[in-house]
């Protein structure tokens, strides 16, 4: 019995072993072929990932590069390649733009006519490179200047920006402010003795008219200038505005907007000497400029001898005279000098203002200051023109 028992269990176990042998013959089967079916599914894409250069370790990595390497040369070289026209066109409407601004302060600089000659529009000069300094044997006043009008190119300067006082240049700008506001030259102004008694009292040149005179606009303005008479440059600043305190006001405004008030300033419309009654070489060149330009102004300015009206205190007129423009008229300064206003003062010496249309037809200022006497300073202009302009 026992020996029955024992064989059968001889037999389970042989069984086992068979059946656990039999088991792993199965499981290798289904390995084998599951590895021959594998590399029968991956030979094919390896092959042609390997032809294709691809390498599939990551291929999020890989799909993000291509994009990136995709999008690239469409956002920088691919735009100018593929939209040649788009960008062009943006570079064009881009150029211009740039251009412009560059050049906006040709395009703002217009001209002005002031008869029938062309200057250049504003009240400001530069110097350059080619700006000279006058020859302190041809010219002896101690400010000079030069500027060509067609450019507003100071030509040649020595001390254009020191403090002056403008004596009766100041007259230049008395007329243009009256040229401003009077509406008819034919209406009259009557000469009081207060006027003539200021103007007597501060040592002022005189016209001519007196108290009690009544006497038409038109004379006023050229009673200032011609004989640079103090009581016609009262008279007209008490026409325009009540008085001469108010006018002055009026002359003041105009300097600001001329661009000149920062080293400008005046306090009577006669040019009497004060402290605060100022200004530079350059800024009288860019008074005259102004009046240039102003038709009346340019016209008074220009006129070598005027005769006023019949009045009873002046039954024959008086007769008036630009003594610098008949004294320079002569001289050889390589143009004609057409408007001009001198000046005296202690304290700025003898000076003078002047315009002229150079024989190559452009249009100068000169000033100079402070000099020994009035034919010393027209010989400084005559120097200056003839030197200098062109």
């Amino acid at each position: 019995m026992k020996k029955k028992k024992k064989r059968q269990s001889i037999k389970n176990k042989i069984l086992s072993i068979l059946l656990l042998l039999l088991a792993l013959l199965c499981v290798s089967g289904i390995v084998y072929e599951g590895m021959k079916l594998r590399r029968k599914r991956t030979s094919p894409t390896a092959e042609n990932g390997a032809a294709a250069g691809i390498i599939g370790t990551n291929d999020a990595a890989s799909n993000q590069e291509a994009i990136s390497n995709t999008e690239e040369p469409s956002g920088e070289s691919g735009k100018e390649e593929s939209e040649p026209g788009e960008e062009t066109s943006a570079m064009d409407a881009q150029a211009p733009a740039e251009s412009g601004t560059a050049e906006e302060p040709e395009q703002e600089a217009s001209s002005v006519m002031a008869g029938d000659v062309e200057l250049h529009s504003g009240f400001s000069a530069e110097a350059n490179e080619n700006t000279v300094v006058p020859s302190e044997t041809e010219v002896l006043s101690t400010s000079s200047l030069l500027i060509d009008l067609s450019t507003d190119t100071i030509i040649a300067a020595k001390d254009a920006d020191a403090r002056i006082y403008p004596a009766s240049m100041t007259k230049i700008l008395t007329i243009l402010v009256a040229a401003e506001h009077v509406s008819n030259l034919d209406d009259t102004f009557t000469m009081t003795s207060d006027i003539t008694g200021y103007c007597l009292t501060n040592g002022c040149s005189a016209a001519g008219f007196v108290g009690g005179e009544t006497i038409p606009v038109r004379d006023l303005f050229y009673g200032t200038i011609l004989p640079s008479g103090g009581e016609a440059a009262v008279g007209l600043a008490t026409y325009v505005a009540g008085s001469q305190e108010a006018f002055v006001e009026l002359m003041n405004d105009k300097l600001a907007e001329l661009g000149l008030s920062d080293t400008a300033h005046f306090t009577n419309c006669v040019g009497i000497y004060d402290d605060q009654h100022y200004c530079t070489a350059l800024d009288m060149a860019m008074i005259l400029k102004a009046a240039v330009e102003n038709d009346l102004c340019r016209e008074v300015l220009s006129c070598h001898v005027y005769t006023t009206a019949v009045t009873e205190q002046n039954p024959e007129g008086i007769i008036l005279s630009n003594w610098f423009l008949r004294r320079i008229e002569d001289k050889d300064c390589g143009g004609e000098v057409l408007c001009a206003k001198t000046g005296f003062v202690a304290q700025s010496g003898d000076c003078a203002a002047s315009y002229e249309i150079s024989a190559g037809g452009k249009p100068y200022i000169c000033v100079t200051v402070n000099t020994y006497s009035s034919w010393r300073c027209i010989y400084d202009h005559v120097a200056m023109y003839k030197l200098y302009a062109k």
